[in-house]
């Protein structure tokens, strides 16, 4: 299908009747989840709807505790796999062995390295011949962010991306978290307001950007680690 027709076709729909719609249009869809409060709102609507869509997730090997908890519980509570993709271990090695444990302190260049050993580089196999991947991107993440649509064309992976909850506020996600008591992440409740890998993630303060604790040593207030470029 093309795009301007899936927008068409989608506008008027609600968030849970767009994934629906792609359930029953697309064969090869995907949904990768971080368990941020957004992605364990989609996997709880994924799995109590019984939709046919793969749902996957990427272990940097550098990720908090609390995101391994909120995996198991979720592998807990819901009837469904979340496949695992990992770095390539020759690759990680090399980096490592060359640049020390924690280049990304260093330099945004081997920030952005490692993004592509321990994401990039994963997300490429987990994508491979898939037709629409669902991501839990919202506009109130970003400026960059807010300049989306609920469908795009990816021209790095070739594919549809999906946005969901995209024109959710943070309040309509935590009201979905609650009312279906859906599991979420300690750290929330500890300031994080977006998580990532652990020594790249931290707390921030009330009048902080959502993003403001990602990477918050460099100065650019477009941070990506590369999964959302197109």
């Amino acid at each position: 299908m093309e795009l301007n027709h899936l927008l068409e076709n989608t506008k008027n729909l609600t968030w849970q009747d767009k994934l629906r719609f792609v359930a029953r249009e697309f064969s090869d869809v995907t949904f990768s989840s971080s368990f941020s409060i957004e992605d364990q709102v989609i996997t709880d609507f994924i799995a109590e709807n019984k939709l046919p869509i793969e749902v996957f997730t990427l272990d940097t090997g550098r990720l908090p505790k609390e995101t391994y908890e909120v995996w198991q519980n979720s592998l807990d509570k819901y009837p469904l796999k979340i496949l695992a993709y990992y770095p390539k271990a020759e690759t990680l090695e090399e980096l490592v062995n060359k640049e020390g444990i924690n280049p990304f302190y260093k330099s945004k260049e081997l920030r952005l390295k490692c993004c592509e050993i321990r994401k990039i580089e994963p997300l490429k196999r987990a994508l491979k011949g898939k037709k629409l991947w669902i991501s839990g991107l919202r506009k109130e993440h970003s400026t960059l962010r807010g300049q989306k649509d609920f469908f795009e064309n990816d021209e790095v992976f070739e594919l549809i991306k999906f946005y969901p909850l995209l024109e959710l506020s943070e309040a309509e996600v935590w009201d979905y978290i609650k009312k279906n008591r859906v599991p979420f992440s300690e750290l929330y409740n500890k300031g994080y307001r977006s998580i990532g890998c652990e020594p790249c993630t931290r707390a921030i303060g009330p009048d902080e950007d959502i993003r403001a604790g990602r990477w918050w040593w460099e100065d650019d207030s477009k941070k990506e680690c590369g999964l959302h470029k197109s």
